[in-house]
């Protein structure tokens, strides 16, 4: 029999990907608050602790997405969203008997590192790339939101013998072209050009539904990994995403 999966966040840009590219192996549960025009999700709000529960239940993996995405999102949304939806949705897996949680985390979960280093760190050099085992560096209240996500995923692996795998996500566009990126302007939060940086941060659909495979996949205990694909230079450690789920990117940027 073919594992089944719930997925939080399906309607949104990842949870489209997923939903597409890991339903030949997995018997998918896709679960959003809102409605997705290509794929049936069911409704469902993080808010309702209970109600997720039972949406979850007879799901052997939790892949949890659903969250607010926006690095500048003001305290109060990020805190429904990011840190409430994240305990609720830990606490229905547990609940449900559910023994392994893919937690989506972000790449600004150390964006301190990249703030005062950019633009030279796109540069690739001879700087050591940054590893699981650097301290956190927040850039945003949202990246502060992702860092606790990561302690609660290690809380649940420690005190609720629940297997958590934590992704550290690079830049997933939507029409999956790197080429495509403006040469100028980008995110007002960006520290660099953001045509520079997709060179060093890019994760194609197809390495990022790798990733999440391997993830749910993966026998560890617990974990916490970078995802990004071959690009020219990354500054962040696929060490660890190989050796402990045995990911290797597929995708390398255009023409290298």
């Amino acid at each position: 029999m073919r594992r089944r999966v719930a997925i939080t966040g399906a309607a949104g840009r990842i949870g489209g990907i997923l939903a597409s590219r890991l339903a030949a192996d997995y018997e998918l549960i896709l679960l959003d608050r809102v409605p997705a025009t290509d794929r049936d999700v069911a409704l469902v709000d993080l808010a309702w602790l209970m109600e997720l529960r039972q949406a979850v239940a007879g799901a052997d993996v939790l892949v949890h997405l659903a969250a607010t995405s926006d690095v500048l999102a003001p305290w109060e949304e990020v805190l429904e969203s990011n840190v409430v939806g994240a305990y609720h949705a830990f606490e229905a897996a547990r609940m449900a008997g559910i023994r392994k949680i893919v937690f989506a985390s972000s790449n600004h979960v150390v964006g301190g590192y990249e703030r005062d280093g950019a633009p030279g760190i796109y540069q690739g050099g001879d700087q050591p790339a940054l590893d699981e085992d650097v301290s956190p560096r927040p850039d945003s209240l949202y990246g502060v939101s992702k860092v606790f996500g990561e302690a609660l995923g290690r809380y649940y692996a420690d005190v609720h013998d629940v297997n958590v795998v934590c992704l550290r996500i690079g830049t997933v566009l939507a029409d999956d072209d790197p080429t495509h990126a403006p040469v100028d302007g980008g995110p007002s939060w960006m520290p660099g050009p953001w045509d520079v940086r997709i060179r060093s941060t890019w994760l194609s659909h197809r390495d990022c539904a790798a990733l999440f495979a391997r993830a749910i996949e993966a026998d560890v205990r617990f974990a916490t990994v970078y995802g990004v694909s071959d690009v020219p230079g990354r500054f962040w450690d696929l060490e660890g995403a190989e050796r402990l789920l045995g990911y290797r990117p597929a995708d390398r940027w255009p023409g290298t």
